[in-house]
C-alpha cells in the first residue's frame, strides 16, 4: 500500500502592512488620538477579538475604518490583555483549599510582547504611505514610538485574521 503524505500551504497569502505602536493610553484613546492626528476614523466593533487558551477566555478591543476614497482598511488592536485567574492550591490541613488570584497576560503577537496596540492597513494598491502615517502616529504627544513591522517574519501572524 502506498504513502500519502499532506502538504498545507500557509493559507494566509493577504498582504498588509503593520505599524507597531508603543503607548500606555487606554484603547479607546488611543482610538481617539489617532483619528485626530492621522485622519483616521476608527470606531470600536461590536464584537471583539476573541481567543480560547487553556479554557480562558481572552478579549482584545478591536477598532477598524473602511476608507472607501483610497480602498484601504485599518485595524487596531490591543496587542497586550491581562487576565485574572483563580488559582486553587490543596493546603491538605484541617480548613480546605485556599484560592487566590493570578494575573495572566496574553498577547496577539506574542514575538513583540512589548509592542502595545497594532495598526494593521490593509490595501488595495502598492503604496499606501506608510512613512506619513508612521509620521503622524510618532507626533503624537502621548505615543512613545511607533514603526513598521516586517509582517512576513511573523511565526503567529494567523493572529491578525480579524474576519
Amino acid at each position: 500500500m502506498g504513502t500519502y503524505k499532506l502538504i498545507l500551504d500557509d493559507d494566509f497569502n493577504d498582504d498588509f502592512s503593520l505599524i507597531a505602536i508603543h503607548c500606555s493610553e487606554e484603547p479607546f484613546r488611543i482610538a481617539y488620538l489617532l483619528n485626530q492626528f492621522a485622519a483616521l476614523r476608527l470606531h470600536r466593533r461590536r464584537v471583539d477579538l476573541d481567543f480560547s487558551k487553556d479554557g480562558l477566555d481572552i478579549t482584545f478591543p478591536l477598532f477598524d475604518f473602511e476608507d472607501e476614497m483610497k480602498y484601504t482598511y485599518y485595524n487596531l488592536v490591543a496587542n497586550r490583555c491581562k487576565s485574572q485567574v483563580a488559582k486553587i492550591a490543596s493546603s491538605g490541613g484541617l480548613f480546605g483549599n485556599m484560592t487566590h488570584d493570578e494575573t495572566v497576560t496574553n498577547y496577539v503577537i506574542p514575538e513583540y510582547k512589548q509592542v502595545d496596540y497594532l495598526l494593521k492597513i490593509q490595501s488595495d494598491f502598492e503604496t499606501v504611505g506608510l512613512r506619513s502615517i508612521v509620521a503622524k502616529i510618532n507626533d503624537i504627544k502621548q505615543v512613545i514610538s511607533a514603526y513598521e513591522l516586517d509582517a512576513e517574519k511573523l511565526k503567529s501572524k494567523n493572529n491578525l485574521i480579524f474576519d
